[in-house]
């Protein structure tokens, strides 16, 4: 196989780096309006920079019209801190009728065929009630509702090991880019907000778990045998040795990656955020973007070089023995 070769970009980040403690957000004139009223607002969620549930619930309800589209109608695990993300959280992925009519639920049927009951939003008051009820993050399967057999996208987390840079990470997702794209495949970045960087394929569902499955483990395999100093699709964090995980594990039935324009329950209060490739050039770090910055990744969606973001009418190629 060919390795495609390695690109260089400029490293001139768009703003200039800021530490969790020092990302305050400003105090809006008057509250922001909510679909769903907000018990606890003034409760303290963020302790390092003092960000409360209201403001986390005023972000959210300033993007759902942007994060619908991609978190909506989508079988979600929700990441629920109640007390703070400084305290016990939890993934919640099944309905405990606890949530209220606003969040919906349908039934899955698992592995020993039993049907168990999935939480999915569609509305901003779902929304907003997984956030009044504690939620920080969401993660969504690669299906929609419609078809919980057929996957939408396919994800590749590039996730580094201790110790890389973001440069090793934005080299790699430049290096993914172009292997997808040899083989037919149109890909868009998108910050994580936590580590690393998606590169996502979205795709037209026609494929069943298995064959998404089969392909992305072998793309993955074949990444880190083309050039194992760099890349690794070994999951045992002690065998990665500074090299870049090839996630390919979000791409099977009932895994799930985190939505676009969801907070992080990280230090900062940092979103995940769609990115251009162009922006991918410059970009600082993938927690580049926070709650406090709803305003702006507003403006940043309806903006020319995000036309079209995650948007692609593609099928999941057949994985044949070719040069990448």
């Amino acid at each position: 196989m060919e390795t495609p070769g390695h690109i260089s970009v400029a490293i001139n980040s768009l703003r200039e780096d800021k530490k969790p403690e020092a990302v305050v957000l400003e105090k809006p004139a008057a509250q922001l309006s909510s679909p769903v009223a907000i018990r606890n607002r003034e409760r303290v969620i963020f302790p390092e920079s003092s960000i409360t549930k209201g403001a986390l619930a005023d972000y959210f309800a300033q993007i759902a019209p942007l994060m619908l589209p991609w978190a909506g109608s989508r079988p979600i695990s929700l990441v629920r801190c109640t007390q703070g993300r400084a305290k016990k959280c939890f993934f919640q992925k099944h309905d405990a009728e606890s949530f209220g009519d606003a969040v919906r639920h349908i039934g899955i049927t698992e592995k020993v065929c039993h049907e168990e009951a999935y939480l999915y939003i569609d509305t901003p008051e779902g929304l907003l009630t997984c956030v009044q009820m504690g939620t920080i993050e969401f993660h969504g399967w690669g299906v929609r509702i419609e078809d919980v057999e057929k996957a939408d996208r396919l994800v590749f987390d590039v996730d580094p090991d201790e110790g890389l840079d973001f440069e090793a990470v934005r080299s790699a997702a430049f290096q993914f880019r172009d292997i997808l794209a040899s083989i037919g495949l149109a890909t868009f970045p998108m910050l994580t907000g936590g580590k690393g960087v998606h590169v996502t394929a979205p795709l037209t569902p026609r494929a069943d778990w298995a064959e998404i499955k089969d392909f992305a483990h072998r793309l993955a395999k074949a990444v880190a045998q083309n050039d194992p100093e760099h890349f690794t699709a070994a999951l045992p964090k002690a065998q990665r040795n500074g090299r870049i995980f090839v996630d390919y594990l979000r791409n099977q039935r009932g895994a799930t990656a985190v939505m676009p324009y969801s907070a992080r329950a990280r230090p900062g209060a940092p979103v995940a955020a769609p990115l251009s490739w162009k922006e991918m050039e410059t970009i600082d770090k993938p927690s580049h973007f926070t709650i406090a910055d709803g305003k702006a990744l507003a403006k940043r969606a309806t903006s020319k070089a995000l036309s079209g973001w995650g948007r692609a009418d593609q099928s999941c190629p057949t994985f044949e023995n070719r040069h990448l």
